[in-house]
């Protein structure tokens, strides 16, 4: 009788272990990826009264077994559902992320500064630094680095920093391609009289804007265009050609007979920025044919040798300009009631390379699924800015929770090597925009609930049967 008691005792025990996990789990049913925890009962050692023995084959005695009596239970294990997934909760921050698990089960590395924790909550915001972090705890995310040409670095895991005087702001680029193109009306008579006066934007490496004026004039032969540059002026409209007080260009006619243009006080020859060229189009039908010059064969398109600006002196600004080629295969030479709309503009006609950018100001930050993160500019600028790295495990169920959503290494989860894995390996991803709910089960919580009550209540009434029976024991007396 008293092992009854005791042995019921150690049910009581259990079974409000057991409890206590389960509310455990209800209380975190909407903590962000939370995973719930099941007690695994064991039986505690058993007393032998009498040993098995061998049967007797000369006596015809069979051997009997050994008789024992169990004492109880004890809780044998937590198990942790750390696999299970919890369901997704949009909420529309792109800084909200969730892990989308494919064959291995990810982590989000953070630290405190001193110390590496691992979470499935990927509530992330930007502190004052411009770190990314944890919301609940101010944990800073970890992951991968990138270098002076946008590789990112895969050697050790950092704090992620996201928004610095750095990433701020996205370098300038000089121009490189253009085009010409629309429609120059073959009755356009201010092309037949002064010339057809175009421009093309372009920008130095420094990120300042130009454009280049062209006047484009109908010679005698009909579908023959000649193509001169006339002037390059700077965002505000002035010549970047030295003028007299008049306005009027500064002149030098050299031995050759050229003239020569004035260039922060050096002489300099229009035609080697650009050759006067000859623009041809097919009469019958009023396509492109070709452009050509006495220094370039004929061609879809011509260079604009701005570099040559370049050796003669610094520019205006301090910043060096970049040849351009200028693309002229998709102007045509239609009737249009003589009105032209042939145009230029920067950049290479089929893609866009090449258009040169100014200086470009942060307007936002996103995560792709395979945890980079780019920042994007308003000079259309889009930089890899870092790139978030996962954990992985060999026993992810061995990490022991430490609170605030967070676990750390044991001996049984196997160990962090510093450096994390990318998540779309083995063709996981992340989710921006989005939380991982808890995985809690309330209808299997509430079961076990059940199951939990009736096993406690059941331990509670063999202790009340063992008084009984030690009371009429004690009675004999009586």
């Amino acid at each position: 009788m008293m092992r009854s008691l005791y042995s019921a005792v150690s049910g009581l025990k259990t079974h409000q272990t057991r409890m206590d996990v389960i509310g455990n789990n209800i209380a975190n049913v909407n903590t962000e990826a939370f995973k719930s925890s099941s007690v695994r009962f064991s039986e505690i050692m058993y007393q032998t009264t009498e040993g098995a023995t061998f049967g007797n084959a000369a006596s015809g005695t069979g051997g009997k077994n050994a008789k024992q009596i169990g004492l109880g239970v004890v809780s044998g294990a937590t198990a942790v559902n750390i696999t299970g997934a919890g369901s997704a909760e949009t909420t529309g921050n792109p800084f909200d992320l969730r892990l989308n698990d494919k064959n291995s089960t990810n982590f989000f590395i953070v630290s405190d500064g001193a110390n590496r924790f691992f979470t499935r909550a990927g509530d992330f915001y930007v502190d004052g630094n411009g770190y990314l972090c944890m919301s609940s705890t101010g944990y800073t995310l970890q992951g991968w680095q990138v270098d002076a040409n946008g590789n990112v670095m895969q050697d050790q895991v950092s704090a992620l920093r996201v928004m610095s005087s750095a990433t701020k702001t996205s370098a300038p680029e000089a121009t490189t391609k253009a085009y010409v193109s629309g429609v120059l009306d073959k009755n356009d008579t201010q092309a037949a009289d002064s010339g057809r006066v175009i421009t093309i934007p372009f920008f130095d490496d420094l990120g300042y804007n130009y454009s280049a004026k062209f006047n484009i004039k109908k010679t005698n032969t009909d579908g023959t265009y000649d193509v001169k540059l006339t002037d390059i002026v700077d965002s505000k409209g002035k010549s970047l050609f030295d003028l007299d007080k008049d306005g009027n260009f500064i002149t030098t006619t050299g031995q050759n007979g050229k003239t020569y243009y004035s260039y922060n006080g050096n002489p300099i020859d229009v035609q080697s920025i650009f050759t006067d060229a000859s623009l041809k189009f097919d009469q019958s039908e009023g396509t492109f044919t070709s452009i050509s010059s006495a220094t370039s064969a004929a061609a879809d398109s011509i260079k604009l040798n701005l570099s040559v600006l370049n050796t003669q002196s610094a520019s205006k600004n301090g910043s060096k300009f970049s040849d351009i080629d200028v693309d002229f295969s998709k102007s045509m030479n239609y009737n249009n009631n003589g009105t032209s709309t042939i145009g230029g503009m920067n950049g290479d006609i089929k893609d866009g390379s090449g258009k040169g950018k100014a200086l470009g100001a942060l307007t936002g930050i996103s995560v792709n699924d395979d945890g980079k993160i780019y920042g994007s500019y308003d000079n259309g600028n889009t930089v890899l800015l870092c790139q978030i790295s996962v954990a992985q495990f060999a026993n992810a169920s061995g990490l022991e929770k430490v609170g605030d959503n967070c676990y750390q290494t044991t001996l049984n989860s196997g160990d962090f090597d510093g450096i994390g894995v990318e998540i779309s390996g083995d063709g996981s991803s992340i989710a921006s925009g989005q939380l991982e709910m808890s995985n809690v089960d309330l209808s299997s919580q509430f079961t076990d609930m059940i199951v939990t009550q009736r096993g406690f209540q059941a331990n509670s009434r063999v202790i009340t049967t063992s008084d009984t029976l030690l009371e009429e024991l004690i009675n004999l007396k009586r």
